[in-house]
């Protein structure tokens, strides 16, 4: 702290942090993989319309944008996507296929040519979609994930592995695809192929399971035609989720699968290295990745209990040499030769592509770099904690208070606090900067962030809390912690809020109709009503969700309609945010709009915000400016606070 420290109320901080620099800082690097020498990956454009680029490292360090707007590499299967791009250099000349935002095409591309189509269009509902495309050059092929809908409900949709033709001549006619698989799995991840191409895995799962509940390892020979034959499970069930799988250089097939409560590693069956700890996670999109393994029989591994290091595994020993540095989340490793490339973020860095040398265990930022945008004087210095909920139960939180070089609180004032419930609900919150939670805590008010039972990071067991449960244990242990926090004297009790989007927003919406914890809240994107949710409201990958999280819907109605915040509109008197985007067919606007009809005449101090053009999480900069404005100026209403230059919102009844 300086010399030139001034007392000042919380939330009349001055800030360097306005919505507008937060919002350019959104987003992160995705889906990195090798061209060649070359590491190459997607990353945001928020001033461009929100658009996901290609992006590739050159030989001298410098990056260079793929393809020109309006060009969006992103793939929309099981509408959170997958790995969208695959890469290869032939004949001294980068060859790359992706997948298109608009079209949900596949295209290949060569620098300095125009990208060509490689997959036909279709009118039925949502069309032919394509994730983890894989080349196959010697077959002139590309090998993915194939989601084909067969009628205009979003259920209306089979899954298979696919062979698409690198000719193009499949661009017009739909039947020059090759189904490499039928589609007797709703759901299946790409083939990995064994290091002499004979064995295919994959990953395969079925309603009304979500993968984190239970998947199945399939193995099928590849035969002399290229075409698969019948499959084997191999591992996994109804109650064991494997994660990931790939084949060892040696040909031996390694998993990660939480059969002893924890994702742990295996190779052909037996166990490499047994921790309580994660080397997997919840497969949200197809192509996520916890572990690769290099040539030399080493395995890069993503693990650890809530924060996640990338290390080295020796499967012989079952030692894990960590890398060093500054960050405390990995994801997405990939390898080639000896090199091991994943995306890495901690407290004080966003996401960079970071690349780990296994011979010195180095690791050094390669792209996306982190640059301060502000002093970091201004960020905030989280704590990682544990509170008790009801029962004893363990609750996880990351604590950030209010934090600034230059302002402090009067003596007698307790900052208010808003709980952050993360989406999912089966996710976390991750312990990285967040500049949208700089953006309060640099103005005096602090942010709790609470991995709530059900988040993962913490094994099968806290995340089967939330079985049956949803609306129930999120919201108690959101409370619990937002109590806690007042009792210990770290916040005004009077001026706690809660805010969450997704699956946080549900919660958000729960909290205010079933306790008195919440001065206020901001309701983003949410579930609201779970009847409509669970009977034809929202997409494949989540429409049998419910019977997990809530209970199975022919058994127990009345539960549906007892926790839906939507049923009890009556009951919220605190006032609230709602942000909307208008393209959601995640969690669709309709929700909201049931809502606000049921509030209809209570005199409860609130907003509407819908976006045309947004979905589910937004993307473009203005969005995010707008919301996160609108956000502060709530608090300001409802805390008694003096926030300088920021729009007042209009909260109607």
């Amino acid at each position: 702290m300086g010399e030139n420290v001034r007392t000042l109320p919380c939330g009349s901080w001055p800030s360097p942090i306005d919505a507008a620099l937060a919002a350019a800082h959104d987003g992160r690097p995705e889906f990195p993989g090798f061209v060649g020498d070359e590491v190459w990956w997607t990353e945001p454009r928020p001033a461009e319309g929100g658009r996901r680029a290609l992006v590739r490292r050159l030989a001298d360090g410098s990056q260079s944008t793929v393809l020109p707007e309006p060009w969006n590499v992103r793939s929309r299967v099981i509408e959170y996507g997958g790995r969208p791009w695959a890469g290869a250099v032939v004949d001294g000349v980068p060859l790359v296929v992706f997948v298109n935002f608009a079209d949900q095409r596949l295209y290949r591309y060569e620098p300095g040519g125009e990208p060509r189509p490689l997959t036909p269009l279709s009118a039925v509902g949502g069309g032919l979609r394509w994730a983890e495309p894989q080349l196959r050059l010697e077959l002139g092929e590309v090998w993915c994930v194939l989601e084909e809908f067969t009628g205009e409900s979003p259920t209306d949709v089979r899954r298979v592995l696919a062979a698409v033709p690198l000719d193009g001549s499949a661009a017009g006619a739909r039947a020059t695809v090759r189904e490499l698989t039928d589609d007797r799995h709703r759901f299946v991840t790409g083939p990995r192929l064994s290091p002499d191409g004979r064995r295919a895995a994959w990953l395969a799962w079925d309603h009304p399971r979500m993968p984190w509940d239970g998947t199945e390892l399939l193995v099928a020979q590849v035969r002399a035609d290229a075409s698969l034959g019948a499959p084997r499970t191999v591992a996994g069930g109804p109650e064991e989720s494997i994660a990931q799988a790939d084949w060892a250089a040696d040909g031996s097939l390694l998993y990660a699968s939480d059969r002893s409560g924890w994702w742990n590693l295996y190779r052909d069956g037996e166990p490499l290295c047994v921790r309580e700890e994660e080397f997997g996670g919840p497969l949200w999109k197809l192509g996520q990745r916890w572990f690769a393994p290099l040539d030399c029989g080493l395995i890069a591994v993503v693990h650890g209990r809530g924060a996640t290091a990338l290390g080295v595994l020796d499967p012989e020993t079952g030692e894990v040499v960590d890398a060093a540095g500054p960050w405390t989340e990995f994801d997405s490793p990939v390898v080639h030769g000896d090199r091991v490339v994943a995306v890495a973020a901690g407290p004080r860095s966003a996401y960079e592509v970071v690349e780990l040398d296994t011979r010195t265990g180095r690791a050094r930022v390669i792209g996306a770099a982190h640059g301060d945008p502000v002093d970091p004087a201004y960020y905030p210095e989280p704590q990682i904690r544990t509170f008790t909920g009801p029962d004893g139960r363990e609750v996880h939180a990351h604590i950030y208070p209010p934090h600034h070089p230059e302002c402090v609180a009067p003596g007698g004032e307790l900052p208010p606090y808003v709980v952050w419930a993360h989406g999912g609900p089966t996710s976390r919150a991750p312990l990285v900067l967040d500049l949208e939670i700089a953006y309060f805590t640099s103005r005096g008010i602090g942010v709790a962030e609470v991995n709530y039972g059900g988040s993962t990071g913490h094994g099968r067991r806290y995340r089967n809390r939330l079985r049956e449960q949803w609306g129930v244990v999120d919201v108690e242990d959101c409370a619990a912690v937002a109590l806690a926090l007042a009792d210990e004297g770290t916040a005004d009790r009077a001026r706690l809020a809660i805010r969450g989007g997704s699956a946080g927003g549900w919660t958000a919406a729960a909290s205010l109709t079933t306790t008195d914890v919440y001065a206020c809240g901001t309701i983003i994107y949410p579930i609201l009503d779970l009847t409509g949710w669970g009977t034809g409201e929202t997409h494949d990958f989540e429409s049998q969700y419910l019977e997990s999280l809530v209970g199975p819907l022919a058994e127990v109605p009345g539960r549906y309609a007892e926790r839906s915040p939507a049923e009890h509109a009556d009951r919220i008197t605190a006032p609230f945010l709602l942000l909307q985007g208008l393209d959601d067919v995640i969690c669709p606007p309709t929700q909201c709009e049931r809502f606000l009809a049921r509030l209809a005449g209570r005199r409860v101090p609130h907003t509407y915000i819908a976006f045309e053009g947004e979905g589910h999480g937004f993307r473009r900069a203005d969005t995010m400016v707008r919301a996160l404005e609108a956000e502060l100026s709530l608090y300001a209403q409802v805390f008694g606070l003096d926030p300088a230059g920021i729009p007042t919102l209009e909260l109607g009844t």
